[in-house]
């Protein structure tokens, strides 16, 4: 793989030459910005080998470098040794980005190209900025993937298909008036949608295209007189298209979109400048006013109607059940036959997938045993799974895609003994993941805001970790949807009731463990005083967490009622609905501390 990895780079600079650029700029992700790609985008990987979510890449006609986060600096370190990439980081203090490390690379007046319609609005308008000092000239090309990528995968074909309302709760006409509503709050005529996720949930429609995210390809315009769907033909089939027009939506060919753009003249245009990419926003910048914003369509999708939280709350039960039934099956397997981590993350699907209206994983299982926990966005196949044995801690992070909704949960288990410094840092975490869920704020708070509550007490003893703590969670949609988030970086979106998040501080010793506890929790209106609105959270996720791990000591009297309350909850949600063999487990696993 190495050796490809290094012909692929030659060949991509056989067409840089071709075309007299010094360097090409590949953002990692696809014209719709998403994080999951349709194996036709999955450039990051062919170039480079790196398989993580998260990435950009550089490369020049003498050096080549990928930028990452923390979740996967380990992973990367290792997926690019002998690539001849260089593994640089993103989101740490005195990172170098790649604006500037082509600067170090690059002498004055040299040509970076990049194909603008797999580039943000955004991260065009950094990288300019990043170039002007040194007078570095950006320039546009084709894919060049196209030229060295033999038999890439076209754009998938798969069928299109309707959410029904009974999960959807509000109609695809109803979502569109209101956007329509707010565009003209805004002074716009027509809003730009470019997310996958953003187009399904709008039109109410779900799809196949992407691994683990139930979304399909396609752009849409939307506005007071303008409803058209760019999408490929054979994606919507004849019953569906006649639904689709009585609601007024047009239906026009997927690769017509950027032609269709660039007739549009004297509008004013709303677009996501995080999301749209550059090509799409040029075609309109020519003749139109344009109006930036976070996307009114993601703003809407965050906060979920009641419908759609029932459905979530239904999910949590199934999936509750069928995390119950794989930790018994895991308990009554461990020291009699052989398991690895990678069989254990394959047993999670299977327990899942007898829950009625599964649909598939949310996203690939990450199971790390002993110091692969530490690898915080760690896959691994068949071939190199671990096997598991009767000591230390098994982390793993799942989830599920369910009709009624997604989920998202991290649990640390205990297989055997462990240290004391391990209970240790496990507990502080706790204490992270509970100040969170306990959280009551006025409204106007913003995820930055909160999320010192996460990591308080593992700085108080001069820990940390480098990831997030909270991200959004679309309904039957996407596993981490913004446009809000609880992390260290700021973020203009608020807090808002009905907003779905996850709740995972964490931490890691590289060489040795890693941990994590992760709920899903939805925002709540709590109550109103004569100093404003008040907002908590109220936890979603249903399942046990494992207290032997625990230093009770450390925990404040109100942090273990939290504790012995969320179990009694686990309990009396769970038993109901599982066999009479699993009570006494479930039992054990929520006995008060």
């Amino acid at each position: 793989m190495k050796s490809e990895i290094k012909q692929r780079l030659e060949a991509l600079r056989a067409e840089m030459k071709k075309l007299g650029i010094d360097a090409w700029y590949i953002s990692g992700t696809d014209p719709h910005s998403s994080e999951y790609l349709p194996k036709r985008w999955e450039t990051r990987e062919y170039i480079s080998g790196f398989t993580g979510s998260y990435g950009l890449v550089a490369v020049t006609l003498d050096n080549a470098a990928l930028w990452t986060d923390s979740r996967y600096f380990l992973q990367a370190t290792q997926e690019l040794e002998g690539t001849g990439i260089e593994m640089m980081k993103l989101r740490v203090p005195d990172a170098v980005s790649p604006e500037s490390w082509l600067s170090e690379n690059l002498p004055a007046r040299s040509k970076v190209g990049l194909d603008t319609k797999s580039l943000t609005v955004d991260a065009f308008r950094n990288l300019e900025k990043g170039f002007l000092k040194k007078d570095i000239e950006l320039t546009e090309t084709p894919d060049l993937f196209d030229a060295i990528w033999e038999d890439r995968p076209a754009i998938p074909s798969d069928k299109a298909f309707e959410l029904d309302l009974k999960y959807a709760g509000v109609g695809r006409s109803e979502k569109q008036q209101k956007i329509s509503r707010e565009l003209a709050e805004h002074g716009a005529d027509i809003h730009v949608i470019s997310m996958l996720d953003e187009l399904a949930w709008l039109y109410n429609l779900r799809g196949s295209d992407v691994p683990y995210n139930p979304v399909f390809t396609a752009f849409a315009i939307i506005g007071e007189n303008a409803n058209v769907l760019f999408v490929d033909s054979d994606k919507i089939d004849s019953e569906l298209k006649t639904k689709l027009e009585n609601d007024g939506v047009q239906l026009k060919d997927y690769n017509t979109f950027f032609e269709y753009l660039a007739e549009i003249k004297d509008k004013t245009i709303f677009v996501d400048p995080s999301t749209l990419n550059f090509a799409a926003y040029n075609a309109l910048a020519q003749n139109n006013e344009i109006v930036d914003g976070t996307s009114l369509v993601a703003i809407q999708k965050a906060v979920k109607n009641e419908t759609e939280l029932e459905g979530f709350r239904s999910a949590m039960k199934k999936d509750g059940v069928a995390l119950v039934e794989c930790l018994h099956w895991l308990k009554e397997t461990i020291g009699k036959e052989t398991v690895t981590d990678y069989e254990f993350g394959v047993k999670l699907a299977e327990f899942r997938a007898k829950q009625d209206g599964f649909k598939g994983e949310s996203f690939p299982p990450i199971v790390g045993y002993k110091s692969r926990g530490a690898l915080v966005h760690l896959h691994i196949g068949p071939d190199d799974g671990l096997p598991l044995e009767a000591d230390g801690v098994v982390l793993f992070d799942s989830g599920g895609q369910y009709i009624s909704g997604t989920t998202d949960i991290t649990r640390t288990v205990a297989l055997g003994a462990v240290s004391e410094q391990f209970k240790t840092d496990f507990t502080l975490t706790l204490k992270g993941m509970i100040g969170l869920t306990q959280a009551k704020f006025p409204y106007g708070v913003k995820g930055c805001h909160l999320d010192i509550l996460a990591r308080q007490a593992l700085w108080e003893n001069g820990l940390n970790y480098g990831h997030g703590t909270g991200h959004g969670v679309g309904h039957f949609l996407n596993v981490h949807e913004g446009p809000m988030s609880i992390r260290l970086e700021y973020n203009e979106n608020l807090m808002l009731p009905g907003q779905v998040l996850s709740n995972e501080p964490a931490f890691y010793r590289e060489g040795e463990y890693g941990l994590r506890t992760e709920n899903m929790m939805v925002c709540v209106e709590r109550e109103k005083t004569a100093f404003g609105r008040f907002l908590g959270f109220d936890t979603l996720t249903l399942c046990p967490i494992d207290t032997s791990l625990i230093k009770i000591d450390l925990l404040t009297e109100k942090e273990r009622k939290w504790l012995n309350d969320y179990h009694l909850w686990v309990n009396a949600e769970l038993k109901p609905l599982l066999e009479n063999k699993y009570h006494k487990f479930l039992d054990v696993l929520t006995e008060q501390i």
